[in-house]
């Protein structure tokens, strides 16, 4: 059995069940399973990788669009606000992917060990996707085969996980992985910047202060900013923002208005507008839709 096969079938085992399964196999390690299409669907990525194993999935952020099948796999450089997609998936072959987060005090680490001429070249990207080398593949597939033995998954994965960091490092995606560690990149001060909005998203922000924090010329920071997230810094804001409205009236009865301006919204037309423009529907139908999905 290659490997790309006999990780499909540890993904499939482990993730037995009907329609989509979602499995967490260790600290920032997961697996998924879908058996249909699925419809978009948004949430925050921290630094991660995904290999798909099996089915094909879309990644959408801003006006870019990323496709990746099985035997790809994708890196997200910083916290990125994207839609996700599976676009392949059936009962028969349904779509199955393992996820592990990239953690930049790793990959600094393993820069230390690495030739000194083996550094990449420092311009922000914001996804990247490319196909998995056998090597890859195979620690992959030494990291799941641990499910069958979990006694041995708090010693034996962290030295599997700095093997596949290394093999990344050594891949087609080798200068968007090293910026994660590189304290100096680009990538890494424009981190600092998104880092100060997910946690600042309700303030008002000026350019100038932001481009400070990254230590950059107001004009490099913006340029950098959109290379790295494919929009602006007021359009980063405003998707923090809706993401986070979606997730309160998920959780609360708070009417609609009082959720928008917690959220840094002054005008309920204005958020009601720019929710429904970003998730299809208006804030009260569509969490109402939610929460009916989730009550099946």
């Amino acid at each position: 059995m290659d490997h790309l096969n006999e990780l499909q079938t540890l993904i499939a085992r482990h993730t037995a069940g009907e329609g989509g399964q979602r499995r967490t196999i260790g600290l920032g390690v997961g697996i998924a399973r879908w058996t249909a299409p699925t419809p978009p669907m948004h949430a925050i990525h921290e630094p991660i990788f995904v290999i798909v194993a099996q089915g094909a999935k879309r990644i959408v952020l801003a006006d870019r669009v990323f496709d990746a099948q099985g035997g790809e796999y994708s890196v997200v450089p910083v916290d990125l606000p994207l839609t996700f997609s599976v676009t392949q998936a059936s009962e028969d072959a349904p779509y199955l992917a393992v996820a592990l987060k990239l953690k930049p005090e790793l990959i600094a680490s393993l820069l230390l060990e690495a030739a000194p001429g083996d550094r990449a070249s420092d311009d922000a990207s914001a996804i990247g996707v490319s196909p998995a080398p056998a090597e890859l593949l195979e620690a992959l597939v030494r990291l799941l085969r641990l499910l069958d033995h979990p006694s041995d998954i708090p010693v034996l994965q962290p030295m599997i996980e700095r093997e596949i960091v290394w093999r990344l490092l050594s891949s087609d995606q080798a200068g968007l992985v090293r910026q994660i560690g590189l304290a100096d990149s680009r990538l890494s001060k424009i981190g600092h910047a998104i880092r100060w909005i997910r946690e600042h998203y309700a303030e008002t922000f000026r350019i100038e202060d932001l481009a400070e924090r990254a230590a950059m010329s107001p004009t490099s920071f913006h340029r950098h900013f959109r290379a790295a997230t494919a929009m602006s810094p007021l359009q980063y804001q405003k998707q923090i923002r809706l993401q986070e409205a979606r997730s309160r009236l998920m959780a609360k009865t708070d009417d609609v208005a009082s959720i928008g301006y917690s959220v840094g919204y002054d005008s309920p037309s204005q958020f009601s507008r720019e929710y429904a423009r970003l998730f299809g529907a208006p804030p009260g139908r569509d969490a109402a839709g939610l929460r009916a999905a989730l009550s099946l």
